[in-house]
């Protein structure tokens, strides 16, 4: 699949569920209205959907949320991928989470065929993590980054930076990641979707936060790359990874190979436009996959150059409604 600008989309990101059992204040309000359970698509049509784009070239799956572990009988949809690693052109499926079910699922998904798994994590403070959380328990997820671990699970641990939150914490993060042999990646705020507070307060640019770790580590361009967003750098010091996902400071649209699936069925062809293309009306429409093929062709053509984020007074509303726990993490 090529898009208007010449570029392959080989990466499908799936949101399984818009649901989650945290309610971190870069997110979305306390009191979230979700999806009515039956706007959501089964496991059995995101199967056929997620194989429906590996048939067309695409070699990357990563399941999102919400929290996609809470997605009742999940297991099922890994089971169901994992089983093409190898035998399609599916090269791996990955994960996104916020860790609270990882103790419970680790060896599972590792039995499965998944290989890697992001973990978000924005502070091992306690009482820092309830603040950003809500509902969360930092030693629930502390474990569960442990059992992934043991289950040989390669880890990634995503920071999203918030002023004046945990901008004092971002080094020690790093350090305590590469200790464990974890890549360890730094995400600025996006304005997607409506939040209790000011996202003009939470914003910090990355590149405060490079220029500040430079002064005390030796940070080297990295040609590593995981198939996403992130421009990674490697610190001599501690001889890890370290990525910066940069939508506001330094976008990386030029390069973008990906798209998004939630899970009603809508294909986003940019996490930060609207335009999208309703795949659950084709999904439906026949038993095989001739209408479903078109609708997607049909939407990467349609594949914007990039997004507009925009952070600042004369834009403190965000770029769009869409909340991100809908569009998938």
């Amino acid at each position: 699949m090529i898009d208007p600008f010449g570029r392959q989309i080989s990466y499908v990101r799936i949101s399984v569920t818009d649901r989650c059992d945290f309610r971190c204040v870069y997110c979305m309000p306390e009191h979230m209205t979700f999806l009515p359970k039956a706007d959501v698509l089964t496991l059995e049509e995101l199967e056929r959907l997620s194989m429906a784009f590996v048939h067309k070239g695409v070699e990357r799956l990563r399941i999102t949320g919400g929290e996609p572990l809470v997605r009742r009988d999940v297991m099922k949809l890994f089971n169901a991928l994992g089983s093409q690693i190898g035998k399609s052109n599916l090269k791996e499926v990955t994960l996104t989470t916020n860790g609270s079910q990882l103790e419970r699922f680790a060896r599972d998904l590792a039995s499965a065929g998944v290989k890697r798994v992001n973990v978000s994590l924005d502070t091992r403070d306690e009482e820092t993590f309830r603040a950003i959380t809500r509902w969360g328990d930092l030693n629930k997820v502390l474990d569960g980054i442990d059992a992934a671990d043991a289950a040989g699970l390669a880890i990634k641990i995503n920071t999203v930076a918030l002023k004046g939150v945990n901008e004092d914490e971002i080094e020690d993060l790093m350090l305590w990641a590469h200790s464990r042999g974890f890549d360890h990646t730094l995400i600025e705020t996006m304005p997607l979707g409506e939040i209790d507070g000011d996202r003009i307060d939470q914003y910090l640019p990355l590149s405060i936060v490079r220029a500040h770790l430079s002064r005390k580590y030796s940070l080297h361009e990295s040609a590593h790359r995981t198939g996403g967003p992130a421009r990674y750098v490697s610190v001599a010091e501690t001889s890890g990874r370290l990525g910066f996902i940069t939508p506001l400071t330094h976008n990386f649209c030029e390069s973008c190979n990906r798209v998004r699936l939630t899970c009603t069925g809508t294909l986003y062809m940019c996490l930060g436009q609207n335009d999208s293309t309703d795949l659950r009306k084709a999904l439906r429409s026949s038993p095989n996959d001739a209408l479903l093929d078109n609708a997607i062709d049909e939407a990467i053509l349609r594949k914007p150059k990039g997004h507009d984020f925009i952070i600042d007074r004369r834009h403190n509303s965000p770029a769009l409604t869409r909340p991100m726990s809908v569009t998938g993490g």
